[in-house]
């Protein structure tokens, strides 16, 4: 399977590791890709985890993104630009037959010895 986050690598040896241990995540871009693998596999397990904990979704807003994952179809995540604990990038997709696009410049740090989601900048 190709990985959701580069169409150009494969999952088992991209995203995947990312998901199967959060601690081999070695920077925010590699978390940010895993997490938007997650979403596209509609992994919210791993989308709480790779959350900073001040500002995790609950477990009612948990139940939404599961749903809302499950009803888009991705398309493709840009990733275009990133520095040390931030990443700006776009992610495509489908959603009641319109294309629409999340474009975000994310904010990353380390918690718990790994890195994490913090919000947007």
């Amino acid at each position: 399977m190709q990985c959701p986050c580069n169409p150009n690598k494969k999952y088992s040896d991209c995203c995947q590791k990312a998901h199967q241990n959060i601690h081999s995540v070695t920077s925010a871009e590699a978390l940010m890709r895993s997490r938007y693998s997650a979403f596209v596999l509609a992994n919210i397990d791993y989308l709480q985890k790779s959350h900073h904990s001040s500002t995790r979704p609950s477990k009612r807003e948990k139940k939404e993104i599961l749903a809302w994952t499950k009803s888009v179809n991705w398309i493709k995540l840009e990733v275009l630009h990133t520095t040390e604990t931030t990443v700006e990038f776009k992610a495509f997709f489908m959603e009641n037959g319109n294309i629409d696009v999340i474009h975000e410049n994310s904010l990353f740090c380390k918690e718990n010895d790994h890195w994490v989601y913090l919000g947007q900048k």
